[in-house]
């Protein structure tokens, strides 16, 4: 996907012609894979805004650090309990309200 041309694009439209409209399994899948990333992103500089290595991290949590690099990579997407327990570890909170 070329977007490199200096023209103002409307990304709902290009996502759409390269991965089908929403609703459609390749959508979906697109949909699921920029989530983990997003959110392994947001894992990443939690750990380092604390100012913690992976390794601190995975002892804080119970798990190996190969489960927390994975996460950070976006190969992995924890589970809502590991997730938690990253959140607890990194000093934060999760809030859910509605829109």
């Amino acid at each position: 996907m070329q977007t490199n041309d200096n023209q103002i694009r409307d990304y709902s439209a290009v996502l759409e012609a390269e991965f089908g409209k929403h609703g459609t399994p390749e959508r979906a899948k697109f949909d699921e894979d920029a989530y983990t990333f997003y959110t392994s992103q947001i894992l990443l500089d939690a750990r380092k805004n604390a100012r913690l290595t992976q390794c601190e991290l995975a002892e804080r949590i119970g798990v190996d650090k190969s489960y927390v690099s994975r996460i950070e990579k976006g190969i992995t997407t924890p589970s809502v309990a590991a997730f938690y327990r990253i959140v607890n570890a990194l000093g934060l909170s999760v809030e859910l309200r509605p829109t």
